[in-house]
């Protein structure tokens, strides 16, 4: 059973076993011994006693864990011992370099920011020390990636400004420039920070030398006698094996692959967010402001939530995710990273469900205004016979449109007469229907869609549309409007043309895509009759000038519909039509033609009871 001691080295608490702090306070000691009379003892120590506690830290995997006589070792190995270093190295450059010259941390070299070579925050001087190249070039190439992206690249510089640590300490700034945190450098770079050099020192230093020179010739007669098995333990202790080699080799390609797609992560992280935050002060100050050509998202916004709220909601919600993204990406390239703190991230954590909440809540309330639909019907008397003959034409407005074509998702916002800015829409949809009445009428149905029945009806209600009837031509609107204030609410008109039987129709060609219908909607003008003058019969029409041998046979489907295609041949079997195609001939049956066409030629009988045999 071993006793442990709480130490407190550079401001971090360790628990090392007892054995393992005599040795180490034995090996600071030591080192403060060999630096009495050196400039800057006191950081020079700071600095190793920092580096040394950075070395434990990295070697302890939980709080409780207690520091011993290997992590010690480890930590003296790395660092070197005092008398390794009681000599000048430039005095000796031009001889080899001694073995504790190539000692190393075991760290690659880090990314922080050079703040003693900075302009701004030192960005550009620190990754020009990681990437190995003058920081004059980087700071050129920062400004060319910043005019060239629009700016994108100084919101990545202030986000490195953030989020790289500083080099403060000496350890950092060696492992920034990639030298070996040991006692030598840390030494080195302290005194090299001392501006000029007294005449003590320089006594001081010539005796250091003429020490120096004792200590290398003693080394050199004593590499002389190191016989040639210790010499070749060295060598193969040092020396690496075939499957080290691929090892590194696969390790290296694995990082250059992890490297890769950190700079993607970052690339994609970025540009979302530049795009993210570019959008919402579009979107959000044109709301603000009232841009025109934004109205038609405000129409469409049947919520009433404003613009803004929904583009900052956007923001965080799809804006967190992708910074933590480029944040990975830059825990990736940058091994010390600062971290951004747990508070920063669970606050970040809650603003983006607040977010989702928040967007699920006004989709919800969004959908709510279309959940209900309600209709407003309207019917009035044509003052059209049987015997007389309607013409029915669309009728256009060149304000807002002047072609006449039909599209249920042709909407937009004009202004009337009146410079008010109104809703316009060509969802009208025309079905003619015969009647037994003596005079023709119209029916007008209007439907539009709201969060509840009432306000539903209320948007039905509002809407405008007018029709002429000007002696027997009949003027129907291609258009509706509404007010701005009623939003897009699916708004639609539906109108039913009731013609006495023995009323002669004629239908404009412009009316083609209004009344292109299935027989859902009992619609008895049919596509093609158009230009033609037809004689409206008991749920028919037929065609007066239409040539005399021109038959039509209407096949009706429809969800009711029964349809068989096998080896035997085709059946579409509706309520109130038949097609059959098989070995035998065709059918085809409405109820006012008949066609036969067999091996007996073609019949062909039409309600009037009049039969063609060919």
């Amino acid at each position: 059973m071993n006793k442990t001691v709480n130490i407190n080295l550079a401001g971090v608490f360790f628990h090392i076993d007892e054995d393992a702090y005599i040795k180490l306070q034995r090996y600071l000691e030591a080192i403060k011994r060999s630096f009495t009379d050196s400039q800057g003892r006191s950081e020079i120590i700071a600095d190793i006693e920092a580096r040394i506690a950075e070395l434990f830290s990295e070697r302890v995997k939980h709080e409780k864990q207690v520091i011993s006589n290997k992590e010690v070792d480890e930590v003296i190995t790395i660092m070197g011992q005092p008398e390794d270093y009681l000599v000048d190295d430039e005095i000796f450059e031009d001889e080899p370099k001694s073995y504790h010259s190539r000692t190393y941390s075991g760290r690659a070299k880090k990314l922080f920011r050079d703040t003693d070579n900075s302009y701004i925050g030192g960005v550009a001087s620190g990754l020009g020390h990681y990437l190995g190249i003058d920081a004059l070039w980087v700071r050129l190439l920062w400004i060319l990636l910043a005019i060239g992206s629009g700016g994108t690249f100084i919101f990545i510089y202030i986000l490195f400004w953030i989020l790289v640590p500083e080099a403060v300490s000496t350890a950092d700034k060696l492992t920034m420039t990639g030298e070996p945190v040991n006692i030598s450098n840390i030494e080195k770079k302290i005194k090299d920070g001392f501006e000029g050099v007294s005449d003590a020192a320089k006594n001081v230093s010539d005796t250091i030398s003429e020490k120096a020179k004792d200590v290398t010739n003693s080394v050199n007669e004593a590499a002389k006698n190191v016989n040639f098995q210790k010499q070749g333990n060295r060598l193969k202790s040092t020396s690496k094996s075939f499957f080290d080699t691929i090892g590194d080799i696969i390790m290296f390609f694995l990082k250059v692959f992890s490297k890769f797609i950190g700079i993607m992560l970052i690339i994609v992280g970025a540009a979302t967010l530049i795009g993210l935050i570019i959008g919402f002060f579009t979107v959000g100050a044109t709301d603000l402001i009232h841009v025109p050509g934004f109205d038609f998202i405000d129409a469409a916004n049947a919520a009433n939530t404003p613009i803004w709220l929904i583009s900052l909601l956007m923001l965080f919600a799809i804006g967190i995710p992708f910074f933590f993204l480029f944040y990975l990406g830059l825990k990736i390239l940058i091994n010390n990273l600062k971290s951004i703190g747990n508070i920063a991230k669970f606050s970040l954590l809650g603003i983006w469900f607040i977010a989702i909440i928040s967007l699920i809540v006004i989709g919800i309330k969004q959908a709510s205004e279309h959940a209900f639909d309600a209709s407003v019907n309207s019917k009035e008397v044509l003052y059209i016979s049987a015997n007389d003959t309607l013409r029915v034409k669309m009728n256009t407005n060149d304000t807002y449109k002047n072609k006449a074509y039909r599209s249920g998702h042709s909407v937009k916002l004009v202004y009337n007469d009146n410079d008010e800015k109104i809703i316009y829409s060509s969802d009208i949809r025309l079905i003619v229907r015969s009647t037994k009445d003596s005079l023709a009428s119209i029916r007008i149905e209007k439907r539009a869609e709201g969060s509840s029945y009432q306000q539903a009806k209320e948007r039905a209600n509002n809407i405008n549309y007018n029709y002429i009837l000007n002696g027997n031509e009949l003027l129907l609107d291609a258009y509706l409007t509404t007010a701005y204030e009623n939003k897009f609410s699916d708004q639609e008109v539906e109108l039913i043309l009731y013609l006495p039987e023995g009323l002669t129709l004629y239908a404009d060609d412009n009316t083609y895509s209004f009344h292109r219908n299935s027989s859902y909607y009992d619609d008895i003008l049919d596509n093609g009759m158009e230009e033609h003058y037809l004689i409206i019969m008991n749920n028919e029409i037929l065609c007066s000038d239409c040539p005399d041998d021109e038959y039509k046979v209407r096949v009706n489907i429809n969800d009711e519909s029964h349809i068989r295609i096998n080896e035997d041949g085709l059946e579409i079997k509706s309520i109130d039509s038949n097609l059959e195609i098989n070995d035998e001939g065709v059918k085809a049956e409405s109820e006012s033609v008949r066609v036969d066409i067999n091996e007996n030629g073609i019949n062909i009988t039409s309600e009037e009871n009049n039969t063609v045999e060919e």
